[in-house]
């Protein structure tokens, strides 16, 4: 988890304080892995407020590689799916739509 809030913050510049991340892991059993993948395969999804640019996505998908390869998940075992939904998808601080609120750091990297 560390790992993928670092490659956050290097990325898209999320604050030191964004820890809104969770951990799933999921028995063989119970998956089917992608054709050409082994057992190391790792899907990464990440739910996001809009308004990223393709340079600072780009620079997200290097960064969680090169951070779950230093762990010794191989580069190409990793796959990354961004869900980024409206703001106003988002509720949050007691029920406020997110496109109502000053969120306290910019989307627009």
């Amino acid at each position: 988890m560390s790992a993928l809030h670092e490659a956050l913050r290097e990325s898209l510049r999320v604050p030191d304080d964004d820890h809104d991340i969770r951990y799933q892991e999921h028995r063989a059993a119970h998956c089917i892995v992608p054709g050409g993948k082994t057992e190391d395969y790792l899907l990464v999804q990440i739910h996001l407020f809009p308004g990223r640019s393709i340079e600072a996505k780009r620079a997200l998908y290097r960064a969680v590689v090169r951070r779950f390869a230093e762990l010794g998940v191989p580069p190409a075992e990793v796959n990354i799916m961004l869900h980024a939904p409206a703001l106003e998808d988002f509720g949050l601080r007691g029920g406020q739509a997110a496109c109502d609120l000053d969120l306290g750091f910019k989307l627009d990297v």
